[in-house]
């Protein structure tokens, strides 16, 4: 048992060396000049952060990180608002047709994003969006997978006090507030580091309603940089890299222990 023990313990050992060299490599390629990068070193001879300050200088990263941060929050926010909201609904309120809501709610999830980003595209142009955060935020705030996750944690609340609740005279918003939310919190910590990490890293729908750069994000402020630069000065490009996935890290690093109990409530009910 013990041999089992250390093997166990030396794969997951191993499987994290395998899993975090690639951001180990990039950070120390962020720290290197552009000859050690073509010479191939792994560890920068004489570290250096200039390559940040280029970063800064060469494209407005703190324009791009800003914007970024602000449409992640946005869409953090208005996925978990709707979403607990629709979840209340299709558990505690009963209404015709419900379960067949329901059902078609759901198979939003298999509709592929590229059959409705045309129709976006055109709703948010028709609206004068396009270059705003509004623009970058507002067609993500309904998520079926977040209405599915938080009703499946609702589900776990007996119907019988949402029926004490009402006989008692407390309005629904109060026990939504009170009773629901409070007892769902690991499952909203999953919800918002799913849709913050999510927007994070959004490439082509950023692409698509900006065209200028005090409107555009992270992503596409790496790929105009990537694009720009030269072999010779991939440590400007590592460095913005590092920049952009500090934060997603931290926070999936502190909300790791919530994002797998959120994810795996609702399968053991």
């Amino acid at each position: 048992m013990r041999l089992r023990n250390i093997g166990v313990y030396v794969l997951l050992v191993l499987s994290a060396v395998v899993m975090l060299f690639p951001i180990a490599y990039a950070f120390s390629i962020s720290l290197m000049d552009g000859k050690e990068v073509l010479q191939g070193h792994l560890l920068p001879r004489d570290p250096s952060f200039e390559n940040y300050i280029a970063a800064f200088e060469r494209i407005p990263m703190l324009t791009y990180l800003v914007n970024s941060l602000i449409v992640a929050l946005l869409v953090m926010v208005g996925q978990v608002v709707l979403s607990s909201l629709a979840a209340f609904a299709f558990v505690f309120i009963d209404f015709k047709g419900k379960g067949l809501i329901f059902m078609l709610f759901l198979a939003t999830m298999m509709v592929p994003w590229e059959a409705t980003m045309v129709p976006n595209f055109l709703t948010i142009q028709s609206l004068g969006w396009l270059n705003t955060v509004w623009g970058l935020s507002v067609p993500f705030f309904a998520l079926a997978f977040g209405t599915f996750l938080l009703r499946q944690q609702f589900k776990t609340i007996p119907y019988e006090m949402y029926e004490a609740s009402q006989i008692a005279g407390i309005s629904r918003f109060r026990f939504f507030w009170n009773v629901v939310l409070p007892v769902s919190k690991t499952s909203l910590v999953t919800l918002s580091v799913y849709s913050f990490l999510t927007t994070w890293n959004m490439y082509l729908w950023p692409l698509l309603v900006t065209n200028t750069e005090q409107a555009r994000t992270v992503q596409i402020g790496i790929k105009q940089m990537q694009s720009n630069e030269v072999a010779s000065d991939w440590g400007v490009v590592m460095a913005a890299v590092v920049l952009i996935i500090i934060p997603t890290l931290l926070l999936l690093f502190a909300g790791q222990k919530h994002l797998q109990e959120g994810l795996t409530q609702g399968a053991i009910k």
